[in-house]
């Protein structure tokens, strides 16, 4: 680990390939060699921040980071080290509090991840050891290990196959999440631990950090701007009004100006700290532990949320990070993948057409097209037999699929294959009674729809590229005839087979594209024996080549692959997500740009952006992929240039403006653009050569993107992805990315994005274990944003404003008194109510309401996408709601006190004549001040329920309940106790029940008169419009 972190810092590669001597079952050193024993590392895996022993100093180093943390530390050594106007327990107890609170919720976070941790370190495993089967938990798996992995079971660590249960020594590997291998083999352990492939690629995940912990930094240096002004005023004045005659000491005690002059600097430096600590409440740390808190609990909202249970895999949604609820209701733009998340990567064979005939799988009922004179089953249309036959073997025979010995609940039927698609050709071939049965010795068995077994060898097989688009497969017949069966995309197939057989087929794979299905195109070709002996030749001396294999194998592919004939075409459909494309059309509605990255090819991933109402008939696609690259007598980079130039001016510089919340994705009156582009032009856009004329390629690339209601990037690598995300995310302005995926290859892409969400899907869990949040369905999503995310972040960002509120409200007053008490430093309020205003007065109400309120119920926000626009761009935590904050604490400030001040001009309060003191005046203040900040949050309150009632109310009568015990006791342990009876005697006076009464109106009168000017039309206008005055008013 140490030397991974120094590589990093010095810039070295970290994944630089090392060699390493690996004695199998650990057999020792033959005596010829000399060898030191290599120490490798433990197979454990380590996602936790902590141990037991290092958590205290860590936690504590990590949290005073924080600025807010670390200056009420400096507060309170300020407070114990220099005579200070207030007790260090004022400042010392609530920074205690926030300390412990936030060290409780990451210690219960990391413990969770110790959990999960030990669920992968304590799987048993069987290892071969001195030539039996043991178990061993994986943590103890050593480099050199000979272990056993069976079908289903998970990779422990990188392993080498040493041997397989397969007649033919091969092995099927998922590597969507290197889960599972269809047979039982052996392995030896080379790479462990921490120093797996995987565990090397998914090490250094970056501290993700929301808008709102951004604006409250911001926010946060605000204030401590304003206290420092508040201290260098008062400091200032003082020494003004202390060097005015008679007005420092009394005329009996006066200092000489050689006292006065002594250590002068000192002691101003020592007043200026005197002011800070008696201002220092105007910064709420009690905040920090508050959204602890309501990030923490809140995340509990989305896991106990029914909507989110999928009765299929008996799950939920899970929350792995709490730290960016807020961020859900932020989302800027989505980033998706396709197979298995917007479709099921569940292959099914729909239909087929053989020599313009189409085909489906029906007993009864026929159906006429535009090219077809009679389509039906294929057991009704008994007089093309031969041709029916012919294409249903060659779906049999043009394949990789293999067999499995064993058949599960889990399997796909019996097959296994690199593509679903070739198994949904197998089982689509059987729907018509040609079954493939196997390979045996080099030999592909067939059961045609007599039962009769057909037995064919495979003389060579032709694999599939994404360059030549299909792929072949070479087999002789009993009889002895050599034949050649190609499939593959109608582009690569029509030009290598006769014209008149394409207008009888193009029809029908153009009309099943439109309708979102993979098309495939079947050919042959009977082979003479000369023509295979020259491709035989030449497919043996290109496999043997050393250099330019690719290249000579490709010449001899694309010489025996012409002069074929057209059978026919296949039609699969990967299925759509529940809800997918109600899902993809309300994103679109909220706001957000979708993007899809996919590995697929691009005639299919358009298919699918079709189906999903992502591209409309009436969008108009641009495409900047290698096809469209081709000019001949031009390099690449030229008109990769012309095609940004052009693309830029129709979708940017000919575009309208776009309104300010509206996007085109919801504008009809504007034409509506689409991209495309593969992974090669990527490559090119992204690392082009500095010595070309591409400087600008990225920077038109993304201007045309973000004009465009949705990108497709198809053929993408995992790391392609990533930097698809990352140069979204650091572009102008900094939108808030979400990654969505269900796979390994998209960890990549959910770890670089602001929010990453994993699906549990098909593909293995490596996406659910490294993302934010899991959903079960990508239908959930629109729920989690539109829903939770947008409640998510009204509340915190009424929080955040709610907190700076009431301490500016809090500490104004006190400010004001100094310049009626000589600027002696002199505390307006209680040390007791100092302590517990925001740990005990105010803190449960707000903190009830960040966690219940619905300012627009979940249904309303469902059925309006729209209101998501509404708050996105951090809309109520902009500089305009702090200001209207801001300017209603000051308002209410000075109301407490100049409103109190009047009441104090008449000099005696009371029955018996007797005035009051300082002490009754600041417990005046502070009692108007605890109720009118906590009506405040009344009035805001949109949805009731106990809780809230108990809080709110509770938290007034606690403070009545205690104001009357601390002032009626004489408490033992206090030096002086300034609040004796000082509590019920204001209270015994009817122009302090008045005035207090008075001011809480008078204070609450703005929002009193917005709520009855402002009044609601319709069934939903108020919930509707109590988000509009989220945002104008500033307030929810």
């Amino acid at each position: 680990m140490l030397r991974r972190r120094l590589n990093r810092l010095f810039g070295r590669d970290e994944r630089k390939v090392d060699s390493r001597t690996i004695y199998v079952g650990h057999r020792p050193c033959p005596a010829t060699e000399a060898l030191i024993p290599p120490k490798f590392c433990d197979n454990r895996i380590v996602s936790s921040k902590y141990t037991v022993w290092n958590f205290l100093p860590k936690n504590l180093f990590e949290q005073f980071r924080r600025i807010a943390n670390f200056y009420f530390l400096i507060i309170f050594l300020v407070q114990v080290i220099v005579d200070t106007p207030t007790s260090p327990v004022t400042s010392g107890l609530p920074l205690f509090f926030v300390i412990t609170v936030t060290a409780i919720k990451q210690g219960y976070e990391d413990w969770l991840r110790h959990k999960a941790d030990n669920e992968v370190n304590k799987y048993l495993v069987t290892v071969l050891e001195d030539g039996r089967r043991a178990c061993k938990e994986s943590e103890k798996i050593k480099v050199g290990d000979v272990v056993e992995v069976v079908e289903d079971e998970t990779f422990p660590c990188d392993l080498i196959l040493l041997q397989s249960s397969r007649e033919d020594e091969t092995c099927f590997v998922t590597t969507a999440s290197l889960d599972g291998s269809p047979t039982i083999r052996w392995s030896v352990a080379v790479y462990s631990g921490m120093e797996t492939k995987m565990a090397l690629n998914y090490q250094g995940k970056s501290q993700k950090r929301s808008a709102v912990e951004k604006s409250i930094n911001a926010f946060l240096l605000v204030y401590l701007c304003i206290l420092v002004s508040k201290a260098l005023v008062c400091t200032t004045l003082k020494y003004v009004w202390q060097n005015r005659p008679g007005q420092d000491e009394p005329w009996y005690n006066q200092k000489t100006q050689k006292e006065k002059d002594t250590n002068l600097y000192l002691k101003m430096f020592t007043d200026f700290l005197s002011f800070m600590v008696l201002f220092n409440f105007i910064i709420p740390v009690s905040m920090y532990v508050t959204v602890e808190m309501q990030k923490f609990l809140g995340s509990f909202f989305i896991s106990w949320d029914k909507d989110f249970f999928d009765p299929e895999i008996q799950e939920g949604a899970l929350v792995n990070t709490s730290d960016l609820n807020e961020e859900l209701g932020q989302v800027e733009y989505v980033f998706t993948d396709k197979t298995g998340t917007l479709t099921q990567n569940n292959m099914e064979f729909i239909e087929c057409c053989i020599d313009g005939f189409q085909y489906k799988y029906a007993d009864s009922g026929t159906e006429l097209d535009g090219f077809c004179v009679t389509d039906g089953p294929v057991n009704i249309l008994q007089q093309k037999a031969g041709r029916e036959e012919l294409f249903l073997r060659a779906l049999c025979l043009c394949h990789t699929v293999q067999v499995k010995e064993t058949v599960g609940p889990a399997d796909l039927g019996g097959f296994i294959a690199s593509s679903p698609d070739e198994v949904a050709l197998v089982k689509g071939a059987m729907k018509y009674g040609f079954k493939f049965l196997g390979m045996e010795s080099k030999n592909m068995r067939v059961m045609n729809r007599n039962n009769d077994v057909e037995t064919y060898e495979l003389l060579h097989v032709l694999n599939f590229d994404p360059v030549r688009r299909r792929m072949s497969v070479i087999v002789r017949t009993k009889s002895g005839d050599t034949m050649l069966f190609c499939k593959g995309a109608d582009s690569s197939i029509f030009p290598r087979v006769r014209q008149e057989e394409v207008d009888k087929i193009r029809m029908h794979v153009e009309r099943n594209a439109t309708e979102g299905y993979r098309t495939l195109c079947v050919a042959y070709k009977l082979l003479s024996r000369e023509e295979y002996d020259q491709a035989d030749t030449g497919l043996r001396e290109a496999k043997l080549a050393l250099q330019d294999r690719e290249e000579k194998l490709m010449a001899v592919y694309n010489q025996v692959e012409t002069g074929m004939s057209l059978i026919g075409a296949t039609a699969v459909e990967d299925r759509l997500q529940e809800e997918a494309a109600e899902t993809m059309e309300a994103l679109q509605g909220a706001g957000m740009k979708v993007w899809v990255l996919t590995g697929d090819k691009m005639e299919t991933a358009k298919s699918t952006c079709y189906a999903c109402r992502l591209f409309q008939r009436s969008t108009e696609l641009l495409e900047l992929t290698v096809r469209t690259l081709v000019d001949l007598g031009r390099k690449r980079e030229v008109r990769l240039h012309e095609l940004l130039l052009d693309y830029h001016k129709r979708a940017v510089q000919d575009a309208p403006p776009i309104k300010a919340g509206v996007t085109r994705s919801w504008s009809s009156a504007n034409q509506d653009y689409g991209f495309i582009i593969d992974g090669a032009t990527l490559s090119l856009v992204l690392n082009s050569s500095p010595d070309s004329n591409s400087s600008c390629y990225k920077s038109l690339f993304l201007q045309i993107c973000q004009n465009c209601t949705t990108v497709l990037c198809c053929r993408m690598a995992p790391l392609q992805k990533a930097q698809i995300v990352k140069m979204v995310k650091n572009c102008k302005g900094s939108p808030i990315t979400l990654s969505i995926g269900d796979g390994a290859n998209d960890v990549s892409m959910i770890l670089e994005a602001h929010v990453g969400i994993g699906i549990k899907g098909r593909e293995g869990r490596q996406a659910v274990r490294n993302s934010d949040y899991a959903i079960p369905k990508l239908k959930h999503l629109k729920k989690l944003l539109l829903g939770h995310g947008h409640l998510y972040y009204v509340r915190i960002a009424h929080l955040v404003q709610y907190f700076f509120y009431k301490n500016l409200c809090f500490i104004l007053p006190q400010f004001l008194y100094q310049f009626f008490c000589g600027y002696s430093q002199q505390p307006l309020y209680d040390a007791a109510y100092l302590t517990m205003y925001n740990i005990c007065f105010t803190s449960m109400p707000i903190l009830a309401n960040s966690l219940l309120e619905q300012h627009i119920c979940m249904e309303v926000l469902m059925d309006n996408a729209a209101l998501y626009r509404d708050v996105a761009k951090n809309a109520m935590l902009g500089w305009g709601p702090f200001l209207y904050w801001t300017l209603l604490g000051v308002y209410q400030g000075l109301l407490f006190f100049f409103g109190v001040r009047f009441l104090f001009s008449n000099p005696a309060l009371q029955d018996n004549g007797q005035v009051f003191g300082n002490w009754s005046y600041g417990t005046i203040v502070f009692t108007v001040l605890v109720f009118t900040v906590t009506l405040k949050l009344a009035m805001d309150t949109r949805h009731w329920t106990w809780i809230n009632h108990f809080v709110i109310w509770g938290s007034l009568a606690f403070y009545m309940f205690f104001s009357f015990f601390w002032g009626g006791i004489i408490w033992p342990f206090l030096r002086q106790q300034r609040l004796y009876f000082v509590f019920a005697n204001m209270l015994s006076s009817v122009s302090a029940w008045l005035i207090i009464i008075l001011l809480i109106l008078l204070s609450l009168l703005p929002e009193i008169l917005l709520l009855v000017l402002r009044k609601p039309r319709g069934p939903h206008s108020r919930q509707v419009l109590s988000t509009y005055s989220d945002t104008i008013s500033f307030k929810c």
